[in-house]
């Protein structure tokens, strides 16, 4: 056998062996994926944020209009992160940033909106139960009020659902939605500078 054969047969058993030894790259976890997100966040880095998150989400949360939260709360074993407020109370029942994590990427983000006019919120939080999207009506309304709506799902075929407007009600305003049979109000809490927000839900009957 010549000494270039034996060369070549070591070469490759070499190779072969640096192959079989090199570890596999694990993803990473939804924990740290998350983190250096925020990290991003809290600068409004968009750079850093797309690294990591998705455009829909550096978009999203350019846009932020509150500080940034100021503690980790954790992650769940489906990916989803929160960032909460510990001393600050902002609009919404999400109190910070609920992040969804999929491989290396945050690829939806729910987060506290600043809504500016009681109809705003009103809007937001309806088109939210027409998204089937709870988180999204979280945003801009309490526990209770995304509790009482979303108890019926919406039906796209169903009834159709006609704005009517907000007016004053004492402690803020009530926004109505009409459909036959009945109406819908939801009484929006808040005021322009801290954001407004959907407090509770009511119904009536013709």
């Amino acid at each position: 056998m010549s000494s270039r054969s034996l060369f070549a047969g070591a070469a490759l058993t070499a190779t072969a062996l640096l192959t079989v030894a090199a570890p596999a790259a694990q993803a990473a976890t939804p924990t740290t994926v998350a983190k250096k997100f925020f990290a991003g966040f809290v600068k409004k880095d968009q750079w850093k944020m797309a690294d990591y998150a998705t455009v829909e989400v550096v978009e999203k949360s350019l846009k932020y209009k509150y500080r940034a939260p100021d503690k980790f709360a954790g992650c769940t074993a489906a990916g989803t992160c929160r960032f909460v407020y510990t001393s600050v109370k902002v609009p919404g029942d999400l109190n910070g940033l609920l992040l969804q994590v999929k491989g290396n990427k945050v690829v939806k983000a729910w987060m506290p909106q600043h809504m500016t006019k009681p109809g705003s919120a009103a809007h937001h939080f309806v088109q939210s139960w027409w998204f089937h999207d709870k988180n999204r009506a979280r945003e801009v309304a309490t526990a209770k009020a995304v509790k009482t709506l979303f108890k019926v799902k919406w039906d796209p075929n169903g009834v159709p659902y006609h704005w009517q407007g907000c007016s004053k009600e004492p402690k803020g305003y009530s926004c109505a939605y009409s459909y036959e049979g009945g109406a819908m109000f939801l009484h929006v809490r808040g005021t322009k500078a801290a954001g407004y927000y959907v407090n509770s839900v009511s119904y009536i009957a013709d």
